[in-house]
Formats: structure tokens, C-alpha cells, sequence
């Protein structure tokens, strides 16, 4: 008769035979789980260093793209926290023109909140501490003023030359002085939307293709529209002067303007002021038109 081997029993078996793969593979599954912490570690550290030694030139380029390159940060020096540069407006993309404030621009920004306040000064122009408040979101960001002062900044006329026609013909001297009201600037998707308003005052203005010095004092003022949401009113006067200024227009939230205005001499002046007049915009008889959009 023919002897049959019995095949050991499974239960029979050492436990360690049973269970060596799970054993093997519980020691390859601790042996991962410290590794993938230390990865995520690592990344989380990358991600923390990016955003705290942020350089300066990270802030530069959000301002540029916000402004359709007509006010740029150039020369920057630091970190987005705590930085300077030289602040610069231009003709936007293309142009040539560009005219630069005096002095360097500084500014920190610190957390507050569930967003950011940043802080700038420049002894030349800013009045104390201009403070910006951030915050941002799921596609969207809030910018508000929330400096409480008569007056944000005074800049020299002659930095609009930057802008080019017809600013660089003009030459302008005198100053600008810019302030605020509850200003809120919306962003949602790419769409900007306007609270409050922002008062810019053209003071004592004169011009090298005038002899008449000064030509005179103006307010131009960008004014959410409440009944139109995302659109802006856009308003020209005159304060006192020999040139006299006024017109209105719309700023929608895709960044597109009209504006009509019209250019005239006060009694006396019409000689003094033809070459001027000439050089703003469109004559009509004694008046000279300016249209935009």
C-alpha cells in the first residue's frame, strides 16, 4: 500500500509563516507613514518660507497687472511684509512715457483680521501713513482706504506727463492733491466694482504751452454710481481759474470709459489761452472738446 504524505495543516503552521506577508507588509506601511509626514512636512515648510521672504517684486507685478501697467513699483528692494521701491507712471504697454516720484516709496504689511493692512509712506508726497486694507478671497479681493485724513497724498503735476498724450505736450506744473471717502474697490472674477468716491484736486495749474501762470485750480471726481452697480461717475469742474474746465462720464467695471469735456477762456483770456485751447482737444467755435471712449 502506498503511504500518503499529509500536507501540514494550515493551523499547524508557525505564526510567523501565516502571517510574515501582513508582518512584512505592516512594517513597509510604518516604514511609509513616517516618510509622508516628512514630505509633507518639507512641503509645508517650502510653502511657509515662500510666503514670508516673499520679495518685494511679487507686490510690483499685482500692481502692475491691477493698473493695466500705468503705476509700477521699479527698483524694489526687501520682501512683500516690509519693502521699497521707486513708484512709476506710465503710458501703460508700448509706451515710452513714464515719469517716477521723488524719493523711494516704503511700505509694511502685516495680517489683521481675516485679511491684511498694508502701510505706505513717502516723505514727498504721502501725507503720514497711507493704509490700505486686503482681503482676499475665492476669486474676488477687497481693497478699502482706511486712512481717516483730509487728504491721502499731494503729487506733482508733472508726474502725469508720464501718462503721454496729451500730458506730455502740456508740461503741466502745479500739484495734485488726492482724497478719499469710504473708497471700497471690489474684484470679482477679474471685475472691479467701486464704494465711496476719490476726490482729485488739480491745483494751480500752469502749462509750458501757456504764458498765462497759473491757468487755474480743478476737481475731478470718481463717484460709485448706486443705482448702477460697477459702474463709476466720472466729474470734471472748475474751482476757480483763467481756463475753465467741466465734463462727466461713466468708468465701467471692465475698465472701460467715456468722457466728454470741454476746454474754454474766461472773459479777457480768449487770446491768452487760443494756442491752449488748440492743443486740448476738438475746437468748436470758442470752446475746445475733448471726447473719450
Amino acid at each position: 500500500m502506498r503511504l500518503l504524505k499529509n500536507k501540514p495543516h494550515a493551523a499547524s503552521l508557525p505564526p510567523d509563516s501565516v502571517l510574515g506577508g501582513a508582518t512584512a507588509g505592516g512594517r513597509a506601511v510604518r516604514h511609509q507613514t513616517p516618510r509622508r509626514w516628512s514630505i509633507a512636512g518639507a512641503l509645508v515648510g517650502i510653502v511657509a518660507a515662500l510666503i514670508i521672504f516673499a520679495p518685494a517684486s511679487w507686490l510690483a507685478r499685482a500692481l502692475a497687472s491691477a493698473t493695466a501697467g500705468h503705476l509700477l513699483i521699479v527698483d524694489t528692494r526687501g520682501s512683500v511684509w516690509n519693502g521699497s521701491g521707486v513708484l512709476v507712471l506710465t503710458g501703460g504697454a508700448g509706451s515710452r512715457d513714464a515719469s517716477s516720484l521723488p524719493g523711494r516709496l516704503h511700505w509694511r504689511m502685516v495680517a489683521k483680521g481675516l485679511g491684511l493692512q498694508l502701510a505706505a509712506r513717502q516723505d514727498c508726497c504721502i501725507n503720514g501713513e497711507l493704509r490700505l486694507g486686503i482681503k482676499p478671497g475665492l476669486g474676488r479681493m477687497e481693497v478699502s482706504v482706511d486712512t481717516r485724513a483730509d487728504w491721502l497724498a499731494r503729487l506733482p503735476a508733472g508726474l502725469l506727463s508720464g501718462l503721454g498724450t496729451p500730458w506730455n505736450t502740456l508740461q503741466l506744473g502745479g500739484s495734485l492733491r488726492m482724497s478719499a471717502r469710504d473708497l471700497r474697490l471690489e474684484s470679482v472674477q477679474g471685475r472691479w466694482r467701486q464704494f465711496g468716491e476719490l476726490q482729485l484736486d488739480l491745483l494751480n495749474l500752469s502749462s509750458r504751452v501757456s504764458t498765462v501762470a497759473p491757468l487755474g485750480s480743478y476737481r475731478f471726481t470718481v463717484t460709485a454710481d448706486a443705482a448702477n452697480p460697477g459702474v463709476s461717475a466720472l466729474h470734471l469742474s472748475t474751482l476757480e481759474g483763467a481756463l475753465q474746465l467741466s465734463g462727466a462720464g461713466t468708468l465701467s467695471s471692465g475698465g472701460k470709459s467715456r468722457f466728454t469735456g470741454e476746454a474754454g477762456a474766461a472773459p479777457g483770456r480768449e487770446e491768452a489761452l487760443n494756442n491752449l485751447l488748440n492743443i486740448i482737444g476738438r475746437r468748436q467755435g470758442a470752446r475746445s472738446v475733448l471726447t473719450i471712449g
